[in-house]
């Protein structure tokens, strides 16, 4: 198997285990708003906003590249 994957699987299942043992209810505040939810929840969403968010920057840099 190609290294790259496997090392992604297992920084994936490391995240996984860490997500799950964090489920405590936490209050976020983002200017005027107050948001409780889970921890789980807000580690998923904030991971899946880095791996957007490199995923943007990356094909951004290719296509400057490109140019």
């Amino acid at each position: 198997m190609n290294i790259k994957l496997i090392i992604g699987l297992v920084i994936i299942c490391l995240v996984a285990i860490f997500i799950i043992q964090n489920a405590a209810v936490v209050e976020i505040q983002v200017l005027f708003w107050t948001i409780s939810m889970s921890r789980v929840l807000l580690m998923f969403i904030l991971l899946a906003i880095g791996i957007i968010a490199g995923w943007l920057l990356k094909s951004y840099f290719i296509r400057r590249n490109e140019d």
